[in-house]
């Protein structure tokens, strides 16, 4: 690919994801630059020059080498949900954002030797009924080792098993999608699932067992994928074995105290256990039309009592703060990764090395000379090298 076919891909990708115009563009950069100019980089017919490269990267707080970066994955996108009802303008925005982030998080395991994605299942699991999808859960517990009880964090799980978990700034009628990253050789080297940020707990997992359901199954044609999603998600946070013995298998009535009970025990909303009882026969197709008339008349719907609190990721600030930590990144990357300043100290080794590089040539010839001659008799002695990491000075 061409450094202007870089600037083109790129250029459009972040101001996509910035939810910016042309003309918004045009303005940030304080009309340095025309929107018809703007309109040709991002057409590949034309490159800016250095000065307005950089005052681009400026405006997206990247590095202006950024635009000319050739990019490592293609990412692809999986059971897009509401994607009928979503703005273009929108749907354009999140792929931009959840590819940005991708790429960036492949970048990150590639530099702390993170597994790749290629062992991951997915679409592993073929579906023919929609039954099926109780057995495929089932199946993903026991490969995964999760038992049968309840997972305490899904986040957590989920990242345990290198599924990133993404969050975004999205519009009410965004719920989710899943998201691959492959090479060229169409080998899987990252999988992450998007949810919106700002959504109750008990949303929040459901959302993530759905789309992992969209990741891991080979659904039929025969079948409504958004179905047969939601009912692997539910199977996959309430095991029917589970519901059985802690709920019952026949139930003529039931009441909101158990419920709101259940919901903090399997993590799910009233909403989406009381269809869960239904998918396993536990109570009647009009008991269950009851629920939901219910439900609606108490606007349940969208808020539920007892809410319960989302879960946070860790892997993106554990592993970019390594990064960091071991000289790979630098605080303005960690930063701009993070989406907020950096409250840590540098690392030692950073503040050496940069005092270093700020003396005179000749002092750091001289200082470099003399680290030599000490370290003569350090190897005639066969002392262990491997005492002296890379960046350290010798103390004279």
């Amino acid at each position: 690919m061409s450094s202007s076919s870089n600037i083109a891909l790129r250029l459009k990708r972040l101001r996509m994801s910035r939810g910016l115009s042309l003309d918004a563009l045009v303005a940030s950069m304080g009309h340095v630059v025309t929107k018809q100019a703007l309109s040709k980089y991002e057409c590949g017919k034309a490159s800016p020059s250095p000065i307005v490269l950089n005052k681009l990267a400026d405006t997206f707080k990247v590095k202006a080498s950024y635009f000319l970066k050739e990019p490592q994955v293609t990412v692809k996108f999986i059971g897009y949900r509401k994607a009928s009802t979503l703005p273009k303008k929108d749907q354009g925005r999140i792929e931009s954002i959840v590819t940005e982030v991708l790429e960036d998080r492949v970048s990150l395991q590639a530099m702390t030797g993170w597994p790749n994605g290629n062992h991951l299942p997915i679409h592993a699991h073929r579906i023919s009924k929609i039954e099926d999808t109780e057995k495929a859960a089932e199946e993903l517990r026991t490969n995964w080792k999760l038992g049968q009880d309840p997972i305490s964090s899904m986040v957590g799980m989920l990242e345990d098993h290198h599924i990133h978990v993404i969050e975004i700034d999205a519009i009410d009628k965004f719920d989710g999608i899943c998201a691959v990253a492959v090479d060229e050789a169409t080998q899987t080297q990252a999988a992450g699932l998007v949810t919106s940020k700002g959504v109750s707990g008990e949303r929040q997992r459901l959302s993530l067992a759905h789309e992992l359901g969209h990741l891991v199954l080979k659904i039929g044609h025969n079948l409504d994928e958004e179905k047969a999603a939601f009912r692997f998600g539910a199977a996959f946070l309430a095991p029917a074995q589970v519901v059985y013995r802690e709920i019952g298998t026949k139930r003529e009535t039931i009441l909101s105290e158990e419920l709101l009970l259940f919901k903090k025990r399997f993590g799910m909303s009233v909403q989406a256990l009381v269809r869960r009882l239904f998918d396993l026969d536990i109570i009647s197709e009009g008991y269950y039309r009851h629920w939901m008339m219910l439900i609606n008349r108490l606007r349940w719907k969208r808020k539920e009592p007892s809410e319960l609190e989302p879960e946070q990721s860790q892997w993106l600030r554990q592993t970019a703060l390594r990064a960091y930590a071991e000289g790979l990144i630098t605080r303005e990357e960690v930063e701009r990764l993070l989406g907020e300043p950096l409250d840590v100290e540098e690392p030692l080794t950073l503040i050496e090395r940069r005092a270093f590089m700020k003396l005179p040539l000749e002092e750091r010839r001289r200082i470099l000379s003399e680290q030599a001659d000490k370290l003569k008799s350090h190897y005639w002695e066969g002392a262990d090298r491997g005492d002296l990491q890379s960046g350290d000075f010798v103390e004279y």
